[in-house]
């Protein structure tokens, strides 16, 4: 069996179930940002198929589909370098979750810890389409032989199942066709928590619109949430092991690296010693520069909903047209007919 030598390609998707907040801003899309260049062929995706797990009103999933390419765009997503598409505009993901969803098998669903987080005791009634999304998601990521994948520690597992289902394909067909993607975990806030008690994330889905920053937010509203983001007494220390069990201080610390490009331990030595009387404004001032005109930038994009689905579009063609042989290729293994032309 020949190996496959395959072209560096970055695959990453996000799901458009409304209100982006920072945690997604620093957790994912300003990490794709920071991965287009010549190192990699880059491809992201609003994965709308995943969205549709749990009930979505259609007129609220096309306003998050778009809204989601906004924020994208906006953060610095270039339509001209990058492949960025909707995933149902690309048949090829969802007819390679069926084929993965004959690969994979149920005990291997059934570790899947995020399914067991989102059904909690309703697991009977939950879509099936919900239990089954992590062979839709090997399938997102294989499709394209992306070989990358930047994910937030919590995603980690799915990736790692990506590679079973890839390595057990490649077994039972004795092939080398499917590669094993590598996650790509690493920068200071891929893990962004709630601005009103540090031990949850930060979520859309919270009680109160001050544990989070929405990417819609408009600068006064980040500038007062972060000054009014829940501390200690305590001012910042001179390392970072010192702020063990200070999950607010950790956080806010861990932000500020996110959104300046640098390290927590940078942050500690600049600030050490500072009080929050000093520290959250500086934050506030950062966030503001860095996320108000991404604010801005999605505003206008959403003003022009056709313009949106016309990169959409572009994209999708883009993407079909690597997944589609890659598909193509899938079935001929598999030793499916298709006899037409």
């Amino acid at each position: 069996m020949s190996k496959v030598e395959h072209t560096p390609r970055v695959f990453s998707g996000i799901k458009p179930s409304g209100g982006l907040t920072l945690g997604n801003y620093l957790g994912a899309i300003k990490r794709w940002v920071d991965m287009q260049g010549p190192d990699f062929e880059t491809t992201y995706c609003v994965v709308d198929l995943h969205a549709i797990t749990v009930w979505q009103d259609p007129a609220d999933l096309r306003h998050a589909t778009r809204e989601t390419a906004a924020a994208m765009l906006a953060s610095g997503i270039n339509p001209d370098t990058s492949t960025l598409f909707n995933q149902s505009q690309v048949p090829a993901h969802a007819e390679l979750g069926w084929i993965f969803n004959c690969v994979a098998r149920v005990g291997w669903m059934n570790r899947m810890t995020q399914f067991k987080d989102k059904a909690g005791k309703n697991a009977e009634k939950v879509s099936l389409g919900l239990y089954a999304y992590p062979s839709l998601m090997a399938a997102d990521i294989l499709v394209h032989h992306a070989t990358h994948v930047p994910v937030g520690e919590d995603q980690k597992q799915h990736v790692e199942l990506t590679r079973d289902i890839a390595a057990k394909f490649n077994h039972d067909y004795k092939v080398d066709f499917f590669p094993m993607t590598e996650p790509v975990i690493e920068g200071p806030a891929t893990r962004v928590m709630n601005l009103r008690d540090g031990s949850k994330k930060m979520s859309k889905s919270g009680e109160s619109d001050m544990e989070r920053i929405n990417m819609t937010d408009d600068a006064a509203t980040i500038a007062k949430k972060f000054k009014k983001a829940r501390t200690d007494p305590e001012a910042l220390p001179d390392n970072l092991e010192a702020l063990k069990g200070r999950v607010e201080a950790r956080n806010l610390v861990d932000i500020y690296a996110g959104l300046s490009d640098t390290t927590p331990e940078a942050v500690i030595t600049e600030y050490a010693g500072a009080g929050w009387g000093r520290f959250k404004p500086a934050l506030a001032d950062l966030a503001v520069a860095k996320l108000a005109p991404i604010s801005d930038e999605m505003s206008r994009l959403m003003d022009d909903p056709a313009e949106i689905d016309r990169l959409l579009a572009k994209g999708a063609e883009r993407a079909e047209a690597v997944a589609q042989p890659i598909l193509e290729k899938t079935y001929d293994i598999v030793g499916l007919v298709r006899s037409r032309k």
